[in-house]
């Protein structure tokens, strides 16, 4: 067995991380008799105060010729204790050094004299944490992380190791992402689930979008898991309104829900199974007339100050400048961007649509600069595997930034599309090109937003300030 030692700062205190070759089944037991010797879940290994007594103990324990302390790969490079040492002596310098423990990341020592000015800076840069121990910025070792401290820090970075050209260009697709981490609950499948496959094929004959698939495959899953004994083509038109009458009743579904599943059950009777005549004239639910959650001005511009990452950024202002659906932003790819004309083109929206919307100046000269450090390749929001960025991730970031601005609470990502049609509305534009950005079909769905602007309430006032009371 061979141990090599690399030093590290944990708590402000000098250390040696242990590096172990070989398999000893009694070696936990022996570290504990070294003086202040403990196991860091941080490095992932057993660690020792840079001290002679812990190291004699070490060399008494395993032999002096198998313990060896490594060596800066630089002459130049400085320890943990010179750089804090470094930082007070030289405050215009941010050295950047390789990480003792984890060989894709880098840390980034920032002075305290320059913390207020360059804190946010740091807090851009993709895949960025905090190591309370190093007491450093973790950052991944990537040609974005290298192209971003470039931009932004030119002059002041102290690079103490040579730069390999074959690192990634963003962290490893190995990591698990947000999206991969939160997996999705499986639904058991029916006793007749050949039903539900079926419903799905015609479905995607008709071209109906992966997300209605999925949510008429579950509304119709659960309808035939209620008479689970009976094939789907058996069951009657009464027991069809049993069981919607058990969805209102015992499971308290809205109206827009009880409509889905209504949906679903006909499309099966209908298209797949040819039994029109079971669901002809089913009662369809009447729906409340609620109007969409909107944002004021204010509110929508400390929603937009409090997010500090540039991507981040990005995303939020573009959703709200061209009144963008969640999915439509996520499927922007790059030849869509035409801001010579102040457009970008939404392919594929709701109903299979495009549309042209509006490219903001002033959001483009935010996007130049995110797409020329983050340079994506086909997507203008990629995740870090390259592909499109998520759903789930644009939500998490919406729901941090909402909780940092202190505004509705109640406010989704998609009151952003409302906010900006409401917005534009209180500004004079007419009803009928905001039904073109937005990409309605009807008028009527546009009009809602007139039901919402209190453009011109300030001149209103109730009729009893004119009696004479």
């Amino acid at each position: 067995m061979k141990i090599s030692l690399q030093m590290v700062m944990i708590d402000h205190e000098p250390c040696y991380a242990l590096n172990v070759i070989g398999f000893d089944p009694s070696f936990p037991a022996k570290m504990k008799t070294v003086p202040r010797a403990r196991w860091n879940p941080q490095h992932k290994s057993w660690v020792i105060p840079q001290t002679a007594p812990s190291l004699a103990a070490l060399e008494q324990l395993f032999g002096k010729s198998a313990v060896h302390i490594q060596q800066p790969l630089d002459a130049q490079e400085l320890a943990p204790v010179d750089v804090l040492q470094h930082n007070q002596t030289n405050s215009a310098i941010i050295p950047l050094k390789l990480h003792p423990a984890n060989p894709t990341y880098l840390c980034l020592y920032l002075p305290k004299s320059l913390t207020d000015q360059y804190l946010l800076t740091v807090k851009n840069i993709h895949g960025r944490k905090w190591n309370p121990e190093l007491v450093c910025w973790e950052i991944p070792y990537t040609k974005l992380s290298l192209r971003f401290l470039e931009k932004y820090f030119p002059e002041m970075i102290q690079f103490n190791f040579k730069v390999d050209l074959q690192i990634p260009e963003r962290l490893d697709p190995a990591e698990p992402t947000f999206q991969q981490s939160k997996k999705e609950p499986v639904t058991p499948p029916a006793r007749y689930e050949a039903a539900v496959t079926a419903l799905e094929q015609t479905l995607m004959l008709k071209r109906y979008s992966w997300r209605t698939i999925k949510s008429y495959k579950n509304c119709f899953r659960q309808f035939i898991r209620h008479y689970d004994s009976i094939k789907p083509s058996q069951i009657s038109r009464a027991q069809m309104n049993e069981y919607l009458s058990y969805l209102i009743r015992e499971r308290n579904v809205g109206a827009s829900h009880q409509s889905q599943v209504m949906s679903a059950i006909k499309m099966f009777y209908t298209s797949v199974v040819d039994q029109e005549d079971k669901v002809k004239n089913l009662f369809q639910p009447r729906r409340s007339q609620k109007l969409p959650k909107v944002l004021t001005e204010e509110e929508v511009t400390a929603l937009l100050r409090s997010v500090e990452n540039l991507k981040h950024r990005c995303i939020m202002m573009l959703i709200y400048s061209a009144g963008l659906r969640l999915g439509e932003l996520i499927n922007l790819r790059l030849h869509d961007l035409q801001p010579e004309k102040n457009r970008l083109w939404v392919r594929n929206g709701k109903g299979g649509k495009d549309r042209c919307t509006i490219l903001s100046e002033k959001v483009w000269l935010l996007l130049k600069e995110y797409i020329g450090i983050y340079k994506p390749v086909e997507w203008v929001f990629e995740g870090q595997t390259g592909g499109p960025y998520s759903e789930r991730s644009v939500q998490e970031l919406f729901s941090r930034a909402k909780m940092r601005s202190m505004i509705n609470p109640h406010a989704t990502v998609h009151t952003l599309r409302h906010s900006f049609a409401t917005h534009l509305l209180e500004k004079g534009v007419n009803l009928r090109y905001i039904q073109e950005l937005l990409g309605h079909e009807s008028s009527k769905t546009t009009e809602i937003y007139t039901h919402i602007t209190r453009k011109g309430w300030d001149k209103l006032k109730s009729p009893i300030d004119d009696l004479k009371l």
